[in-house]
Formats: structure tokens, sequence, C-alpha cells
């Protein structure tokens, strides 16, 4: 038997109520229990990157954040991003730029760079700020540059308005 505690939480929008073992991981409950499978879970660790998600709009390493410490909170998965059938302006920017290939770190870049383009207040970043930014997200597949200048499009000089 497990020590179960409810918990009411806000979830790409939608509220959500659920009874949760008080050792789940966030990561597994979007996994296992809502059926979120986009939330790639990697090392287990938080170093990887690729169960990043959004807890009131800054980037949560969801394999290290407990679900019940999710309770009254607004959580934001990869499925929350696109709107229906059109791709994110960071996803069709990703494309455009070959910033992905197996797909495997590709949801938490996108939350990574989510966060990135909300706490940059519509002004520009540097590639190093980028960078730095896309430095908590291991990719194995793309070397990296193809993130970045999808960023840069978007976040860069040239994307001033």
């Amino acid at each position: 038997m497990f020590d179960a505690h409810d918990i009411t939480l806000t979830v790409n929008g939608k509220p959500v109520r659920a009874s949760v073992d008080a050792r789940m991981n966030l990561a597994d409950f979007l996994r296992k229990d809502l059926k979120l499978t986009g939330t790639h879970v990697g090392c287990e660790h938080g170093v990887c990157g690729a169960c990043t998600v959004l807890v009131d709009g800054a980037s949560v390493r969801s394999c290290l954040m407990l679900a019940v410490q999710a309770d009254g909170r607004s959580i934001e998965t990869i499925e929350g991003v696109a709107g229906a059938g059109e791709l994110h302006p960071i996803q069709a920017a990703l494309a455009r730029h070959h910033g992905l290939q197996c797909g495997y770190c590709t949801p938490g870049v996108i939350m990574t760079l989510r966060e990135l383009d909300h706490d940059r207040a519509g002004g520009t970043l540097s590639e190093d700020d980028i960078r730095a930014a896309l430095s908590g997200n291991l990719c194995r597949c793309t070397g990296y540059q193809g993130m970045v200048d999808a960023a840069l499009e978007l976040f860069g000089p040239a994307a001033a308005p």
C-alpha cells in the first residue's frame, strides 16, 4: 500500500485532481497517470533535461520534482505547446534549422526555449545566452548548432522588431 495524497493542479490549461503516492515523481505522474508521454525520462538524475516541463512558467526537471509538490501549481508539458494542427513557432524553427533528429531531447529543448522566450520579455538574445540556456539539455544527435540557429532566428538580433 502506498501513502496517497490528493492533489489538484492545472496541466496544459486543464484542471486535474488525482491521488498520488507521496514518492511518485512528476514525470511518472504525467506519463503514467495522465498519459502525457511527450515528457521523456532519460537519466532520472536531472542532468539530461529530457523531462523538462514548465511549472508556473519556470523550467523544472520533472524527474526530480514529486507530484505532490505540484499541488496547486500550473504545469505545461510539450503536449500543451502547439495549437490544434499547427506547430508552435519554436517547433517550426527547429524543423527549418534541422535542430532535431532522433527527437528524444526535443520536448525538453522546446520547453527550455519556451521559458527563455518568456524570460527575454521581447528583448533579443545573443548566441551565448541561447547556448547557456540550452546547456542543461543533453543531445547526442544534433551537435546543437541547429537548435541555436533556430533560437537565434526567433530571439536573436535579426528577430528584433
